[in-house]
C-alpha cells in the first residue's frame, strides 16, 4: 500500500502543487534481431510492477536521446544505438508528462537488473506479455513498424489505464516478480 500511496501523490498531487517545470522522460523502443524473430528489451520498475519500456527522466538541459541511452545502460547495462524517433506523447489526466520515444538498438553490454529495475528481458516484439502497461503498446508497435516520420499523440491517462495498471501490478505482486530466464517468451543473454 506504500507503493501505491507514493504513486498516488507522485501522479495525481505533485505534478500540480510541487514541480516547477513539466516532466519529459525518454522511452526506448529497443530492438534486436534473435533466433530470426524481432525482440524488444522490457523492464519492470521496483515501485509498480509491470513490464514497460525502458527508459527514464530527462535531466534539466539534457537531449531525449542522450537521456535514453543513459537511463537504458544505468537500468539494464545494455549500450544502445539511437535509429529514430518514434513519436512524441503528450499525456494528460494521471501524472501529466511529455515522453519522447526512440527506436533503438543493443549494441553491447550484459543485460543485468538494477535496484530501479529488478526484472529485464527480451521479448517477441509482435507478441508483447499481457502484464505490459497499456500506454506501452502503441509506442511499440509504432516503433516495430519502423516508420520513416515520427508521430504526435495526445492521450489522456485516466482511470481505465489506471485500473489496468493496477490490475497488472497486483496480479505481478501475487504471482512474485517474473523470472525471464524461466520463460521461453524471455531471454537472459548478453546483445
Amino acid at each position: 500500500m506504500v507503493d501505491y500511496a507514493r504513486t498516488a501523490w507522485w501522479g495525481a498531487i505533485a505534478p500540480r502543487t510541487l514541480e516547477r517545470r513539466p516532466l519529459a522522460i525518454a522511452q526506448g523502443v529497443v530492438l534486436r534481431e534473435a533466433a530470426g524473430r524481432l525482440e524488444v528489451l522490457l523492464s519492470v520498475r521496483s515501485d509498480l510492477f509491470g513490464w514497460e519500456l525502458p527508459g527514464g527522466t530527462l535531466e534539466e538541459g539534457e537531449d531525449p536521446a542522450a537521456a535514453l541511452a543513459r537511463e537504458v545502460e544505468e537500468e539494464t547495462g545494455l549500450a544502445i544505438a539511437i535509429e529514430a524517433e518514434v513519436g512524441i506523447w503528450r499525456r494528460t489526466g494521471f501524472r501529466p508528462h511529455v515522453a519522447h520515444v526512440f527506436r533503438a538498438r543493443a549494441l553491447g553490454g550484459t543485460l543485468r537488473p538494477s535496484h530501479e529495475t529488478p526484472r529485464v528481458a527480451w521479448f517477441d516484439a509482435s507478441a508483447p506479455p499481457a502484464a505490459l502497461f497499456p500506454w506501452y503498446r502503441a509506442p511499440l508497435a509504432i516503433g516495430r513498424e519502423r516508420r520513416s516520420a515520427a508521430v504526435t499523440v495526445d492521450e489522456v491517462q485516466g482511470l481505465p489505464w489506471i485500473l489496468e495498471a493496477m490490475r497488472i501490478d497486483l496480479r505481478m505482486r501475487w504471482q512474485g516478480l517474473p523470472d525471464p530466464g524461466a520463460s521461453p517468451d524471455a531471454t537472459r543473454t548478453s546483445v
